[in-house]
């Protein structure tokens, strides 16, 4: 395959663009849906389907129901990695957006403890595991839909379309419960408004539609579909979760590592510390939610320059900067949040979430050129899905109880600094890749289509 043909194979600009915005607006509403229940854990869940318990014991509770999402996610990533890399991304991707869409709105209608008793938090606990098997298989789906269309040149650019969609779908969240706050007043939002986030999650609904009818599964994805037909084998016999596990036993484990400071200490930034300011420091909650907002804003920043860098760069070198400067900053970072000033707080955690950009960013392209094409949905799924359990789903929880047991913010700054060491290792020790052969791929898978329709 020359230069000239796989350039003159690729996909169009209009093309990659549309799929890039396709997979960041599913992105950003299905982290939406994620990110509206620890808002609502941190802030209303405690009292609402945990009554009876101490401040501190509702907030645990109310936590560890949100904890139960990042359990499922390894799930939904083996699960959904399974079917993306024998089914295809798309069709993969739009089911693990239906699920989340239909999830998130039951939330939005479930009874509390006071109407159903106890029920009302086992349901909770289901749904939440729901949401956690979607998002489970929605990362790998968005990021290869980007990376798999995208141009060598620019797979760190397009990828980072689908990793934009955390930040935006934390600011759509949190710019949501804010308006709520400040139109009803605290008292109504904790009795009946907080539902109305959930219920407008109902709009996945159609970003699935537009994607199953309006896109094409990836170029890199029909090549591998043509030669598997062509060489006549079995896609019923294989496993490619136990595939991947074979082959890139190495890489699954390294690809943990490297999201463990950016999974921990994100949910430690918009959740752990929302809790932090409001019940510890007395900073009221709208201070808090807009320090979020604003911090969300810069991380979505962060994370496009930063992967248009990694293009030229390298992916390592900036991912492995962002762990650095993080590890540095958690101290700083409690030091101003400590001082109770909102201005002071912003400041903290648009810095924080800056450096982590540097590495979410070019995580998509990261993972993606990790894995070879017949297992790279499954690897790069359960990689990131993986860390998510003892990272960010844990993270809550722990800067709970060190606060609690230490009295003093200096231990959640050491925790943050030990995962930031974790994911510099990690990156460090990657070194086998697959871009060229992702390259190769969707040029051929291109020239197939096009040869087919002719």
């Amino acid at each position: 395959m020359t230069g000239s043909s796989a350039q003159a194979a690729a996909p169009s600009p209009s093309t990659v663009r549309k799929v890039a915005l396709a997979a960041m607006a599913g992105s950003a509403i299905e982290w939406y849906d994620f990110f509206i229940y620890l808002t609502a854990a941190a802030l209303v869940f405690g009292p609402l389907f945990f009554p009876g318990e101490s401040e501190v014991a509702g907030v645990l509770a109310s936590f560890s129901t949100a904890a139960v999402g990042f359990v499922a996610r390894p799930i939904g990533g083996i699960l959904f990695g399974h079917f993306g890399d024998r089914l295809g991304r798309k069709p993969t991707l739009v089911i693990a957006l239906l699920t989340m869409g239909t999830a998130t709105t039951l939330v939005g209608l479930l009874p509390t403890y006071a109407t159903i008793g106890v029920a009302a938090p086992i349901l909770l606990f289901v749904l939440r595991f729901l949401q956690g098997l979607a998002v489970g298989g929605q990362w790998g789906g968005a990021v290869l839909l980007a990376t798999e269309y995208a141009p060598e040149d620019k797979r760190g650019l397009y990828g980072s379309f689908a990793q934009a969609g955390v930040p935006v779908g934390l600011l759509l969240g949190n710019t949501i419960f804010l308006l709520l706050s400040a139109t009803f007043g605290e008292q109504a939002f904790a009795t009946w408004a907080w539902r109305i986030p959930f219920l407008l999650s109902v709009v996945l609904i159609a970003v699935a539609l537009y994607i199953q009818l309006r896109l094409e599964d990836t170029p890199v994805f029909r090549y591998l579909e043509e030669k598997r037909q062509r060489e006549g084998e079995d896609t019923e016999a294989r496993s490619p979760v136990l595939e991947v596990l074979r082959d890139h036993p190495k890489q699954v484990l390294l690809a943990g590592g490297a999201f463990f400071v950016v999974n921990g200490g994100f949910y430690v930034l918009i959740t752990g510390m929302l809790d932090y300011g409001t019940r510890t420091l007395g900073v009221s909650q709208t201070g808090m939610l807009t320090a979020v907002l604003i911090s969300a804003v810069v991380e979505g920043i962060a994370i496009v320059v930063m992967s248009a860098l990694s293009d030229r760069w390298g992916r390592r070198p900036v991912f492995m900067s962002g762990a650095v400067l993080l590890g540095l900053w958690a101290f700083p970072l409690f030091w101003l949040v400590n001082t109770e000033s909102v201005l002071l707080i912003t400041l903290s955690l648009c810095i924080a979430q800056f450096f982590l950009g540097m590495m979410y960013g070019p995580q998509a392209a990261l993972f993606a050129e990790m894995f070879s094409a017949r297992v790279r949905y499954s690897g790069a799924s359960i990689g990131y899905q993986g860390a998510s359990v003892f990272a960010g789903g844990l993270a809550p929880i722990i800067m709970v109880w060190l606060l609690e047991k230490t009295d003093t913010s200096l231990s959640v700054s050491i925790y943050v600094f030990v995962m930031s060491a974790i994911t510099f290792i990690s990156v460090y020790l990657i070194t086998a890749t697959y871009g060229d052969e992702m390259t190769r791929d969707q040029a051929r898978g291109t020239e197939e289509t096009a040869a087919q329709t002719r």
